[in-house]
């Protein structure tokens, strides 16, 4: 069992995520994608798988004794049962598809089943955040062809629930869990709702542009990475229920001040 520091597993996952920014971005808008579906009917790429294959045999280079999880080729055993990576290729595959830009490659390094480095790279929005445990969340954003500006970033400060900005990802979603009128009830409490979607609207949360975001039917993948970016920027990441951590298929995250006054409304 090797022991890394957290610095060299987050700088590890940054030039994971260069490598997977350069194939994601020359595949996408390409007109020869190869798009096919999924058993559970969702959209996957060849980029997609490219993008996780390539993370996969980084990983096998430089932490050879870690486990892997990865939406497209599953569970990998590590000899260090402590330590897991979990790597979401591209999350938002159906933008991805349809030539949206809002997706990005979620890179996450597990601990003990905690989440202790998030990589979340959108090279289609020109923006990267990261986050360490006890290092802060920082953002770069491109502004030149050359020159990128990398800044420290925290939720806001908003206080009251009749302040916050509110994103719900998807009507269907919260419907099926039979949560719809739990939403209801929380937009007419909140002073602004919309659905930015996927990866985006944690970030938001992390960058103080948004106050609460939460969603359904999400798997490990889905959230790993976002967890240490809000928790270090200073914000709270637990199921819909509660429970800390991305392993429980639902996500609600928020600035902190609001994480009760949210989980008692939900749950009610």
């Amino acid at each position: 069992m090797t022991d890394y520091s957290l610095q060299s597993d987050l700088q590890l996952a940054r030039e994971l995520a260069d490598m997977a920014d350069s194939i994601s971005a020359e595949r996408f808008r390409a007109n020869d994608l190869l798009v096919t579906m999924k058993p559970d009917m969702t959209h996957v790429t060849d980029a997609d798988r490219a993008v996780e294959a390539a993370i996969r045999g980084g990983l096998a280079d430089s932490r050879p004794d870690d486990g892997v999880l990865g939406e497209e080729f599953g569970t990998e055993q590590g000899t260090d049962a402590r330590r897991q990576w979990i790597i979401d290729p591209i999350d938002g595959t159906a933008n991805y598809v349809r030539g949206i830009p809002v997706w990005a490659t979620l890179i996450s390094l597990a601990v003990d089943d905690v989440p202790v480095v998030g990589v979340v790279s959108a090279p289609a929005l020109g923006q990267r955040w990261w986050a360490a445990r006890g290092q802060g969340a920082w953002t770069s954003e491109k502004i030149s062809e050359t020159e990128r500006r990398e800044r420290r970033i925290f939720v806001s400060g908003v206080t009251e629930l009749a302040d916050a900005s509110l994103s719900y990802n998807s009507l269907k979603g919260w419907d099926e869990h039979g949560r719809l009128d739990r939403l209801i009830a929380l937009s007419r409490e909140v002073w602004r709702t919309r659905a930015y979607g996927d990866m985006w609207s944690y970030m938001m949360v992390a960058e103080g542009l948004v106050d609460i975001a939460g969603e359904f039917d999400l798997q490990p993948y889905d959230m790993a990475a976002l967890v240490p970016i809000v928790e270090e920027a200073g914000g709270a990441f637990t199921s819909a229920g509660g429970t800390p951590g991305p392993w429980h298929g639902s996500a609600l995250a928020t600035n902190g001040h609001l994480h009760e006054a949210v989980l008692k409304l939900l749950n009610e």
